[in-house]
């Protein structure tokens, strides 16, 4: 019998929780027979969302953690003071190594926090970054670090790098990803002194395929596979996508039903829209692992529903199963 990645699942964090949650959790036994979900949070409102649906019983285990970590927490204070929240004890299992992986919808600074602390960070890893993959022209592209390291020095950059290049080579199959970190041009003596220090590290890396700097109008082309920045950079570029992509399906939809012409075009481009904006839905690629840990984290939109919880719970049967965390131990730290 094929042994079956286990995922757990904190179901009361998001803004959609539990709801969402279990959704996802359910769509996700529902399509993927190798997968089994522990939902971990408060017990008898999980089971009273998993009766609204039909699945294969023995891949999903509700987990009972009565606390629940809030939003506007301490993410220091509420990791150490509620051990019984379903993020803390979703965390433990991991560290325990009774799941292979944990995704999150909840409080950032409390999963990097509880990630850090908690499942601990790979020996040799300066600062797990956090690497969502978002949509381009040409597919998708891993932005790493977009969260977790603010004031990242250029030793920490470079191990972003070699990190998503394992990444994005093992996990999404592109060979030889073309890494770049963001600068305000191209040439090599542009940008902050970060960017200057860190430029002349990466050329040297060996096992990367370093392309040099990309600015950001280039991001959404796919001009790179793995874009290197620090977390303060890199999460204006990821929020600036999100609101980007959510006001362009707005005035896009809005000019269609602007008249009737419009309108009777409207559908007959429709199938085409459809999978244009399809391609462009962050919720499509699951959420941003945390990389470097010596288990695997997945954090997800606060306000996740349940498409991108199933995603998120996929890609981590993926990561488990490349060993994505052997790699990084023998590729990087092997070679330090």
């Amino acid at each position: 019998m094929q042994e079956k990645i286990k995922v757990a699942v904190d179901a009361m964090g998001g803004d959609n929780a539990p709801g969402e949650i279990v959704k996802g959790a359910v769509d996700a036994v529902n399509v993927r027979k190798d997968i089994q979900v522990l939902l971990v949070g408060k017990q008898d409102m999980v089971k009273e969302e998993l009766k609204k649906y039909t699945y294969p019983k023995d891949q999903i285990r509700v987990v009972h953690a009565e606390e629940v970590i809030e939003t506007a927490e301490p993410p220091v204070n509420a990791i150490r003071s509620k051990k019984n929240s379903s993020l803390v004890v979703g965390m433990n299992m991991v560290k325990q190594k009774e799941a292979d992986a944990i995704v999150s919808a909840g409080s950032s600074g409390a999963i990097l926090v509880g990630g850090q602390v908690i499942v601990g960070r790979i020996k040799g890893i300066e600062r797990p970054p956090l690497a969502p993959l978002i949509p381009t022209e040409k597919g998708v592209s891993l932005l790493v670090d977009c969260g977790a390291n603010v004031d990242a020095r250029a030793s920490h950059l470079v191990q972003f790098a070699r990190m998503g290049s394992i990444y994005m080579e093992h996990v999404v199959g592109i060979k030889k990803p073309k890494v770049a970190i963001v600068n305000i041009g191209a040439e090599e003596e542009k940008g902050n002194a970060l960017v200057k220090e860190t430029f002349p590290l990466l050329k040297e890396c060996k096992d990367i395929n370093f392309i040099g700097s990309i600015e950001a109008r280039e991001i959404p082309h796919g001009q790179a596979d793995v874009i290197v920045c620090e977390a303060f950079v890199g999460n204006v570029i990821l929020k600036l996508y999100e609101g980007l992509g959510s006001t362009f399906f707005r005035v896009v939809k809005k000019g269609l039903l602007s008249s009737l012409r419009s309108k009777a075009g409207a559908v007959l481009i429709k199938p085409a829209l459809k999978s244009v904006l399809k391609t462009f839905d962050a919720s499509e690629y699951g959420g941003a692992p945390l990389l470097g840990l010596k288990g695997l984290v997945v954090k997800t939109h606060g306000s996740a529903k349940a498409l991108e919880v199933t995603n998120s719970i996929i890609q981590c049967v993926t990561f488990k199963e490349q060993d994505i965390n052997g790699k990084i131990k023998n590729n990087i730290i092997g070679d330090e």
